[in-house]
């Protein structure tokens, strides 16, 4: 199956990450290369670090690298930045990019058990490593799975997904992405079921966990700052709010000065922004990209610059 993987908001995030011929950047969720190969044609004597932890998308981003003599394709999560770039001897970077959504390579490659619209194992695994969504499902104590379908999924019929879960697993192993599915479709009100897709919640959950998602992201986001030239940029994809709400967060933290009570005089605390926000709301998908790609409707493209070396 080929690798497909619509590149979200492609020419806002070449212009977020102003791109000098010269300049180093990391794309740091290369997928299909999408973002990266736009990002490749506009260098000279500069390089790019392409990373992904998927197997899958660095064989495939390795083969539409190729011609890029300044481009480079590794395995690895965005946030082991800091160790790749000490790796290839780089010591700074002028941008770096994070697309945090599922490929549509992923989605629709029924093996890879992301999908609850095909059936197959239930896997959910980017690195196609460790942890599985089977074995989420079949051993997470109860308590463990309504905490991560609540504050993962927001899902507020946690307690009835998960008692028809345990009840299931009691039986037999739940095996497959219908056989979840068809669980959370009998757990949850006549109401809720008539939803689009009343099981997106409890599989986007499920995803996070498996791939630990939120840490990542957070590591990632503090890695990927701390590798930034003054002037250099990030630049962030999110599409759902836990990873939106996290971004935003980060960003205010980095671009707030004086932390002083306001009945003091004078600044004590010495803190100074260390970035600025590029825009002061998140950029979305325009109406012509929606139309070509509806998977790209709850995406969100926040730009930070750094104006300050981060020194711990």
């Amino acid at each position: 199956m080929e690798f497909k993987h619509y590149s979200v908001m492609l020419n806002e995030c070449l212009e977020g990450l102003n791109i000098r011929p010269d300049g180093v950047y990391v794309d740091g969720t290369a997928g299909g290369a999408g973002h990266s190969r736009e990002i490749a044609k506009r260098l000279t004597t500069g390089r790019l670090l392409a990373l992904d932890q998927d197997p899958d998308a660095v064989k495939t981003a390795s083969d539409r690298l190729r011609e890029f003599p300044g481009a480079q394709v590794i395995r690895a999560n965005f946030r082991e930045v800091s160790q790749v770039l000490k790796s290839v001897g780089i010591s700074g970077i002028d941008g770096m990019l994070m697309d945090l959504g599922v490929s549509s390579f992923q989605l629709d490659n029924r093996e890879r058990g992301f999908s609850y619209r095909e059936d197959a194992p239930l896997d959910m695994r980017m690195s196609r490593e460790g942890l599985s969504a089977r074995d989420v499902i079949n051993t997470y104590e109860p308590g463990a799975l309504v905490r991560i379908l609540r504050e993962y999924g927001e899902e507020k019929f946690a307690k009835n997904i998960v008692s028809r879960i345990v009840r299931e697993r009691e039986k037999s192993p739940i095996e497959t992405t219908l056989q979840l599915a068809e669980l959370i479709k009998q757990a949850i009100p006549a109401a809720a079921r008539r939803e689009k897709n009343p099981c997106k919640r409890t599989f986007q959950a499920v995803r996070i966990e498996v791939n630990g998602e939120l840490d990542s992201l957070s590591q990632g986001l503090d890695q990927a700052f701390r590798c930034l030239n003054p002037g250099g940029r990030l630049v962030v994809i999110t599409f759902h709010s836990l990873e939106d709400r996290l971004v935003k967060q980060r960003f205010k933290e980095w671009c707030t000065g004086c932390v002083c009570p306001p009945e003091l005089p004078v600044c004590v605390c010495g803190q100074t922004p260390r970035a600025k926000l590029v825009y002061k709301k998140p950029i979305l998908p325009s109406e012509k990209e929606l139309a070509e790609n509806s998977r790209s409707k709850s995406a969100k493209l926040r730009i930070l610059e750094k104006i300050k070396d981060q020194t711990n």
